[in-house]
């Protein structure tokens, strides 16, 4: 029998690091043929990763998953740049749509921003006749309305015709939270069955590991705060500093920051206007692998939003890594990320902006025996987020 061959549509993937990385992999495991469609690896830095670029490595293998590069430019730095780099990717998919001899089963668009990607698996998927599945990880136009900072209805409108446009030229449509799949709806009136709920899963190397010492993490009787991962507006890292002042010099706490992105010089400037340099530990961005060993020398995991009614609708997807580490979660959050908090019984979540709350929960944490939410947190991970059940789900739309 013929393996099913599945196109996967999304502007990120490897040597990025992005979920749908893995499940690609897991595809190819599970029998499938995979073909990805991607683009210039440059994501957070902006800059093109070592080794690519213009015409190189436009085609390669990983892990059975074959790859096609189309041109992108760089993000950089600023709107404009980053308006190119999300045209630059559609129009380089257009013609790739128009053009390419692949004959694939089934699309599957992989949507963190931009929506405008999605455009691309539409465009292939009525050339082939066959169905488009888009996985929906970022709301637009609310995201572009957050991100850039506009709020023109001259913008917004035709981005969100564009929106539903997508939608209805799609046969499933996959999000990662309950709101998204309210929001969703709300465009999709007459066909709201073709919605669902498709929470992320953590992959496999996402587990609970023995406490070592680490060589960035100092192995001192703090309490140890850690957040992994992009450092963006959107996370909201300017109530760490802020929080930090109220508890310095009453609480022995340290903030360990992982990663990189486009605010991460906005936010080392807040830790120094805030003279809290010594209570914030800064590591590069690491590989995924190495995670769970940096979660574990720490005591406790944040996440954060800045203050926007979107992210009450959203999970984020550092959460379910966190739960599957078994890490008791400190969030400054509201709807979904605190409705799973509060059900998990897995830490605590505070007002979003309130970094007067923030720093009384974390003087509480750090005083609390914290066994019981570490055990919370993985056992609501196994219930709700396992790998394996999430991506058993998919292949029911895959063998009909």
């Amino acid at each position: 029998m013929k393996k099913k061959h599945i196109l996967v549509i999304t502007q990120y993937f490897y040597p990025e690091q992005f979920r749908i990385n893995d499940m690609c992999a897991e595809w190819v495991k599970r029998g499938y043929e995979v073909t990805v469609v991607t683009g210039y690896p440059n994501y957070p830095q902006g800059e093109y990763y070592d080794g690519y670029g213009w015409f190189k490595h436009t085609k390669q293998k990983w892990k059975g998953v074959k790859i096609i590069r189309l041109p992108l430019t760089e993000r950089k730095q600023g709107s404009v740049r980053l308006a190119m780099n999300y045209f630059s990717f559609v129009v380089s998919g257009f013609f790739w749509a128009l053009t390419t001899n692949i004959k694939a089963d089934y699309v599957f668009t992989f949507e963190v921003s931009p929506m405008t990607q999605a455009l691309i698996g539409v465009w292939y998927a009525k050339r082939r006749k066959i169905p488009h599945y888009l996985y929906v990880q970022d709301l637009w136009p609310e995201n572009v309305e957050i991100v850039t900072g506009i709020h023109s209805s001259l913008v917004l409108k035709p981005i969100g015709a564009m929106v539903n446009y997508i939608y209805k030229h799609c046969d499933i449509i996959f999000a990662t939270s309950p709101s998204f799949v309210k929001e969703i709806q709300k465009r999709v009136k007459k066909n709201k069955d073709k919605v669902k709920y498709l929470p992320q899963y953590a992959e496999e190397f996402y587990r609970p590991v023995p406490r070592k010492p680490v060589s960035e993490i100092p192995e001192d009787d703090s309490f140890k705060i850690i957040f992994t991962g992009n450092i963006g507006k959107a996370q909201g890292l300017d109530i760490l500093p802020k929080a930090a002042k109220l508890l310095k010099g009453k609480e022995n706490v340290k903030f360990v920051i992982v990663g990189d992105g486009r605010d991460k010089d906005n936010f080392l400037k807040q830790i120094a206007d805030n003279d809290v340099q010594d209570m914030f530990i800064m590591i590069d961005r690491q590989p995924p692998t190495r995670i769970p060993e940096l979660l574990a020398a720490c005591d406790a995991a944040f996440i954060s939003f800045m203050p926007d009614p979107l992210f009450e609708k959203t999970i984020p997807a550092k959460l379910q890594s966190y739960m599957a580490c078994g890490m008791p979660i400190i969030a400054s959050a509201n709807g979904e990320t605190k409705r799973i908090i509060d059900e998990a019984k897995c830490g605590v979540c505070v007002e979003l902006g309130n970094a007067q709350a923030l720093s009384k929960a974390i003087t509480e944490m750090a005083c609390s025996d914290m066994v019981s939410a570490s055990s919370h947190s993985r056992d609501y991970f196994d219930e709700h987020f396992e790998k394996q059940k999430l991506m058993s789900s998919l292949d029911d739309y895959y063998i009909r």
